[in-house]
Parts: structure tokens; sequence; C-alpha cells
């Protein structure tokens, strides 16, 4: 997949993240992936360190991204 097709090139996980927190607040991020790092004592930086850890969680998490389609800023 070249870079201009890719929906997360360009994007950190850290803003990933952040903005699935703004958009779901973390009970929801919990309620539609989850894991711990979402459901007790959620921040973004224990869910950096979770996912950055753990492929298939961060794969659940930028597919949630990609589905949301945020507007690139």
């Amino acid at each position: 997949m070249s870079a201009a097709k890719d929906p997360l090139h360009g994007v950190t996980l850290e803003t990933i993240v952040t903005k699935l927190a703004q958009h779901y607040g973390w009970a929801g991020l919990g309620e539609r992936i989850a894991i711990r790092c979402f459901t007790h004592d959620p921040s973004v930086s224990s869910s950096l360190k979770f996912l950055r850890r753990t492929p298939w969680a961060r794969t659940k998490v930028e597919q949630l991204y990609v589905r949301t389609r945020f507007p690139e800023t």
C-alpha cells in the first residue's frame, strides 16, 4: 500500500489514542475495544505503553481509528 493511500500514514499512535478518547470517551473506547488500559484507570500514557507492546491490540485501535474516519489535522 502506498503512503498516499494509507490512512495511517503520518499519524502517530499518540494522536490516534488521543482522538479516539476525545471522540468516544474512555468508557466508550473500553466498550468498543475491551482492554484494561481503556477500562481501568485509563490514560494516554498507559495506553501507549500497552499498545506499543501488544500488536493485536494496536491493530484493533488503528482499525477503529480508520473506521471512525477523522479528518486529518
